[in-house]
């Protein structure tokens, strides 16, 4: 009897794996993992699996990047040498091979964005479904599992409905972001209670609010490729190149956010809105197209430097020139101010958006506690953590869904390994 005389399930004499969380992570690692000998059974405590998984790339799951897999290592901050036996072991054309040979090919953009060919986040879930379903995988949702203990070799999964022992552990919840899939952090509590260091976590890849923003009415107006610089006390801290959303209280798009990895209350972001361009050759382009304008408005010089006229017709109005000013009439200072604001315009940052506005999570179980090249624990035996409950966040494009499906692979390559038919 486990806890409460709850009945201890076991499943025959077959080596039992318990997985918490059913996303993309725990789903491919339950499939991958089962075989001769091994049962696999996955807990989820929504109703349903794949929730976070569902809303991936706004219903359309991004879900892996172009190109050689060596250039994704960059994109985890400085968590991509942990990633190398992961990636390399499992990468983004094995990725795409395992969808499109089970019919669901799979389609680049121009930027380098995969996606699959339906554009259907749904269709990529009822693959990994049908693999579990064929592998046996005991898929067991509406399930939460309330906490995890050490027992002789192996481990007590207690849920509300039974205590499970497993041989083997894979935590796989997921972040915190969007909780309402849910990702709540529970993953936290769990590898902490088995001994597990976590570090401290926060919202990543999130939406950046400012102070005394002045482009409310401009939402929706986006710019491709801009120079975005972080400052923290005068010193500047970060810089990244990328795409820019203007939203109704602030900013968003790919790049800012993975930008956001490295932005707190209270830093100064400056944007360059000319793509390219620094402040002296920014400075150089306004002088010359206000030089040639003559009698044209300066608002049709600026805009011929491919700027929305809406957005143009606001940085008039912050520089004090009036609407219909011609170039001949545009004094130094005013021509001046121009220029600065396209070159290094400021925005003090109030805050990121929160745990409910993040893509992922920063933070999580260390990295310092896991071995990466089977994505088991240096100090529990056989406890496996898998995907964003590591403390690992790449950028957008799909890089986090590889990492989620690496992992997944690694540790249930090494866990059928250790239990392979003889």
């Amino acid at each position: 009897m486990g806890e409460h005389g709850t009945p201890v399930s076991a499943v025959n004499d077959a080596i039992t794996i318990a997985i918490i969380g059913g996303g993309p992570a725990g789903l491919f690692c339950a499939l991958q993992a089962a075989g001769e000998g091994r049962s696999v059974i996955l807990f989820e405590r929504k109703p349903a699996p794949g929730r976070k998984l569902l809303v991936a790339g706004s219903g359309q799951c991004n879900i892996t990047h172009d190109g050689e897999i060596a250039g994704f290592l960059s994109r985890y901050g400085d968590h991509g040498a942990f990633l190398r036996p992961a990636l390399m072991n499992f990468t983004n054309r094995d990725l795409i091979a395992f969808f499109t040979e089970r019919g669901l090919g799979m389609q680049a953009e121009p930027g380098g964005k995969i996606f699959p060919e339906t554009r259907r986040s749904a269709d990529v879930l009822a693959i990994l479904l049908a693999e579990c379903a064929a592998r046996g995988v005991d898929v067991r949702c509406g399930e939460a599992v309330l906490n995890v203990v050490p027992d002789g070799g192996g481990f007590l999964v207690r849920t509300e409905k039974a205590t499970v022992r497993a041989a083997f552990l894979v935590i796989a919840t997921g972040g915190a972001s969007y909780p309402a899939t849910g990702s709540t952090g529970d993953g936290y509590a769990f590898a902490r209670a088995l001994g597990q260091p976590v570090t401290e976590v926060a919202p990543a890849l999130a939406p950046v609010y400012v102070e005394d923003y002045p482009f409310a009415d401009l939402a929706g107006i986006s710019f491709e490729n801009l120079t975005l610089t972080v400052y923290r006390d005068g010193k500047r801290v970060g810089r990244h190149t990328g795409d820019l959303l203007l939203t109704h209280t602030g900013l968003s798009g790919p790049g800012i956010l993975d930008l956001s990895r490295s932005i707190l209350p209270g830093d100064v972001l400056r944007v360059t809105f000319l793509s390219g361009a620094n402040l002296e050759a920014v400075r150089r382009l306004v002088a010359d197209a206000v030089a040639v304008g003559g009698a044209r408005q300066v608002k049709t010089a600026l805009c011929d430097l491919a700027l929305p006229e809406r957005f143009v017709r606001r940085l008039l109005d912050l520089a004090g020139v009036p609407p219909g000013e011609t170039c001949a009439r545009l004094r130094k200072k005013a021509r001046n101010a121009l220029a600065a604001s396209l070159a290094e315009f400021p925005f003090k940052v109030v805050r990121l958006g929160g745990f409910d506005e993040a893509m992922v999570t920063r933070g999580g179980v260390a990295l310092r506690g896991i071995n990466q090249k089977t994505m088991a624990s240096k100090t529990v035996p056989d406890l496996y953590c898998i995907g964003e409950v590591l403390d690992i966040d790449g950028d957008t494009g799909g890089y986090n869904l590889q990492a989620a499906f690496s992992t997944a692979a690694l540790a249930a390559r090494h866990i059928a390994g250790l239990h392979a038919p003889r």
